[in-house]
């Protein structure tokens, strides 16, 4: 094996290590609550304004997170 041949495993990317599904499913689940908490508050018109664009953009993140590889 010559020295400049490096195991897959070392050349694993930035990239590769933080778009995984696992961190990405929790934050789309963050998000999805974030926007359920904005829905429910009784003091924000603005929060209330937004909470549906919230929860939506989490749901979609959420679907095609879902489809990234472990």
């Amino acid at each position: 094996m010559s020295p400049d041949v490096t195991p897959a495993i070392v050349r694993r990317g930035l990239a590769d290590r933080v778009l995984r599904r696992g961190p990405l499913e929790a934050a789309a689940t963050a998000i999805i609550a974030a926007g359920v908490v904005m829905l429910m508050q009784p003091f924000s018109l603005t929060l209330y304004s937004w909470s549906f664009a919230t929860t939506l953009f989490g749901t979609v993140m959420f679907t095609i997170v879902s489809k990234v590889r472990e």
